[in-house]
């Protein structure tokens, strides 16, 4: 059976994760409450951050950004793209 949660991110109830995505306490309040297209769409966002602010995942200063825009964009107010980003175009319809 699936494991359903009130996702914070969708604001709807969505299916949950499989597993904790990330460690420690916070781990266990995204499990708890983000569904799984809720993280996929945070692991994008991320993804984002990471590309336009030339982040390194090693830097014990990018991975606090990180976690703190983890959290906004999870349950907060959300986390905002760098002001000069623009998205690319959408993919054409496959056939």
């Amino acid at each position: 059976m699936t494991r359903m949660v009130n996702c914070a991110v969708l604001g709807v109830e969505a299916e949950g994760m499989d597993y904790v995505p990330y460690p420690g306490e916070l781990g266990q309040r995204i499990y708890a409450s983000v569904s799984k297209e809720g993280w996929a769409r945070w692991v994008a966002h991320q993804t984002m951050l990471l590309n336009e602010y030339r982040l390194t995942p090693i830097d014990p200063k990018a991975r606090k950004f990180l976690v703190t825009e983890m959290e906004k964009f999870l349950f907060g107010a959300g986390s905002a793209a760098p002001a000069e980003f623009v998205p690319p175009p959408p993919s054409p319809p496959q056939s």
